[in-house]
């Protein structure tokens, strides 16, 4: 199995089919590696509900436990309570999930004390050379003194920590119908939301990693169709959807229409810059819309554009001591959660806002949603760098027309831009545009999507 592990160690996390690609075995090794690697003398470990999670994330506690490391096991849990587990512990830690993939993955998140990400550059790629060394030559050497395994409930201070970052105390009764995918928000949403004027009107709430409703994936529209519908048939005030281990939730209107996570992040952006006395700067990958930088600053904020991807925000949070950040994909990431991120607490300023006054949210958002936008298109590729190339040619020195690359390759103009990213995984380019107007949008989004297709 040493062979396969560039197969599931990704630039992130490590992720692959149960037992075809690792299984008990390793995930032991894994937790070893962890504690060498972090030189860690105590850990905290919690798992999602997939049927493969508990065994795995008891080998990995059997493995840190013999480097000598103290394990505490939060057992069931989502991804950003595993977070807050890691900051309010001051603890390493690693979370069994495989998100939003099919039931047969798995895998693990890990980050280093106070929930900072560990990835290839900060010490997967060491944590994956022992791996495989070991499962080749051997386990490691036990410490002379084996750590302790414990249990911790974190649920019920997990959910005080999120509220105490809201002000959720003028909101009116809302009706929300809430998708958990059979994941962990089924677990996490009755707690985080008790006590509050909701109706709740629960779907998929049973905990069962075999998904048998839908794919845990709200980034897919076919996955959001039956939240819609209900939404519609209970005429609720909002809807919410999320992903597996519910660490990202999306946001469905009081119509039963998708609210674009670009919105939400502005929504969020400029609740959490009253927060802080109308200061702070706030993180947008450069996807996002154009109306988040807009929305910053006339809240008084400093936007900071970065390139996609978790491990980039959370970077550039920490560089600039960012208050908050939001992607198009519905990650958002608050300083006050250790720069993690969490959809719940999202969720909770969406309830807040709306609940805070009297109109839908569809009026709500409105302010918040200003251009028409393309969402991600993928087209296959022979060749992405070529492809790229020929973007830039057709548009270098047209007038007004400013081009740049921090990510992939985005072209800039006053009433439209546009960005195409390669895949790091697949020979696919990704578009995202977006315009003043649908009908400029569609203009632009075909234009390049006539170069990038040849």
């Amino acid at each position: 199995m040493a062979a396969d592990l560039s197969q599931i160690v990704k630039a992130y996390d490590v992720r692959g089919v149960v037992p075809d690609q690792w299984d008990e075995s390793l995930a032991e090794l894994f937790g070893a590696a962890f504690v060498r690697v972090t030189g860690a003398s105590a850990i905290v470990t919690g798992h999602d509900m997939r049927p493969s999670s508990p065994g795995l994330s008891g080998a990995f506690a059997r493995g840190a436990a013999a480097q000598g490391a103290d394990v505490t096991e939060i057992g069931l849990c989502s991804t950003d309570q595993l977070y807050y587990a890691s900051g309010a512990l001051d603890l390493p830690g690693a979370m069994f999930t495989a998100s939003h993939n099919p039931a047969r993955y798995n895998g693990i998140k890990l980050c280093r004390a106070g929930a900072a990400p560990v990835g290839q550059d900060t010490g997967l790629a060491e944590i994956r050379d022992l791996v495989e060394r070991w499962s080749e030559s051997g386990a490691p050497e036990p410490a002379a003194v084996p750590g302790a395994v414990t249990r911790r409930d974190t649920l019920d201070d997990y959910a005080a920590h999120l509220r105490s970052l809201v002000d959720l105390g003028s909101v009116r009764p809302l009706k929300v119908v809430v998708d958990a995918g059979n994941g962990m928000g089924g677990h996490t949403v009755p707690t985080v939301f008790a006590g509050l004027p909701l109706t709740l009107v629960p779907m998929y709430f049973e905990l069962d990693g075999t998904f048998p409703n839908h794919e845990a994936n709200p980034l897919d529209p076919a996955n959001l169709v039956d939240l819609q519908k209900r939404v519609r048939e209970e005429d609720a005030d909002l809807g919410l959807a999320f992903d597996g281990d519910a660490d990202r939730c999306f946001v469905v209107d009081e119509r039963g229409e998708p609210v674009s996570p670009s919105a939400i992040t502005a929504l969020v952006a400029s609740r959490e810059l009253a927060r802080n006395g109308g200061r702070g700067t706030v993180i947008h990958n450069l996807i996002t819309s154009r109306s988040v930088p807009e929305v910053v600053k006339e809240n008084g904020g400093t936007p900071a554009r970065t390139r996609v991807g978790h491990s980039f925000i959370k970077a550039e949070m920490a560089r600039t001591g960012a208050i908050f950040g939001g992607e198009h994909s519905a990650h958002y990431y608050f300083r006050d959660f250790w720069n993690a991120d969490t959809g719940m607490l999202a969720a909770l300023h969406v309830l807040a806002a709306l609940g805070g006054q009297q109109g839908t949210l569809s009026a709500l958002v409105a302010e918040y949603d200003r251009y028409a936008g393309s969402g991600e298109i993928n087209s296959t590729v022979d060749d992405q760098a070529a492809r790229l190339a020929a973007i830039r040619a057709a548009y270098e020195g047209r007038e007004g027309v400013t081009l740049d690359e921090l990510d992939g390759l985005t072209v800039t103009s006053a009433d439209w831009w546009f960005n195409v990213r390669p895949s790091n995984t697949e020979p696919l380019l990704r578009l995202n545009a977006e315009a003043r107007d649908e009908a400029t949008m569609a203009e632009v989004r075909d234009e390049a999507l006539a170069i990038i297709r040849g």
